[in-house]
């Protein structure tokens, strides 16, 4: 089962909620921009106390709270700590496997496990049922053509309804069954569930 990313408390702001400051010389995050580490740099402006940030060859200038703007509702900058490194690739990396529900139905004693989607799970039930129905439903028909309760001139026509809906539901069992064997050739079980 996939682990779940958690943060710690050591990543913008410590429990007293004191906001983190930032100098010239700290190794920083700019999650806005990419999951890259930047080196803050004092402004070539004297007279301002701004650090920069020279990405593209442009330079961005923030204060010492990591806003770029005094009026920006949060900081822009984290402090490059192992906690907000991961948290900032997980956001760039799309694996927020946190987000993800796993029902395991698994045995202790199974070795190898697939991990279905629940569309896929639910596409294959939709089939198994069409097909099951099919098959009941041309059940039915022989047992009423078998005691004559239809009419002898009607059982051509519904011998071939019969016969479409069949090889319909196959076609779509075997191009079904085709793509579940692809994934047990990945396995030990190989093809149709053979050890």
């Amino acid at each position: 089962m996939p682990k779940s990313i958690r943060t710690t408390s050591n990543t913008q702001t410590t429990t007293n909620s004191t906001p983190a400051t930032f100098k010239a010389g700290d190794s920083v995050l700019w999650a806005a921009v990419s999951n890259d580490t930047y080196k803050l740099q004092p402004s070539s402006d004297k007279r301002s106390n701004r650090l920069v940030i020279r990405h593209a060859n442009i330079e961005y200038s923030f204060d010492t709270d990591g806003r770029s703007n005094p009026d920006d509702a949060l900081p822009s900058l984290f402090h490059d700590t192992p906690a907000n490194r991961q948290a900032i690739t997980t956001l760039y990396s799309g694996n927020q496997t946190s987000q993800r529900t796993v029902i395991d139905t698994t045995e202790a004693d199974d070795k190898q496990v697939i991990l279905i989607s629940a569309f896929d799970l639910s596409d294959i039930a939709c089939d198994i049922d069409g097909a099951a129905t099919a098959l009941y439903d041309v059940g039915q028909l022989l047992a009423l053509m078998h005691y004559n309760k239809i009419e002898a001139h009607t059982v051509p026509a519904l011998a071939r309804l019969a016969h479409d809906a069949t090889d319909t539901w196959a076609s779509l069992l075997y191009e079904k069954l085709e793509g579940i064997n692809d994934t047990l050739a990945m396995t030990g079980y190989g093809k149709e569930g053979s050890q």
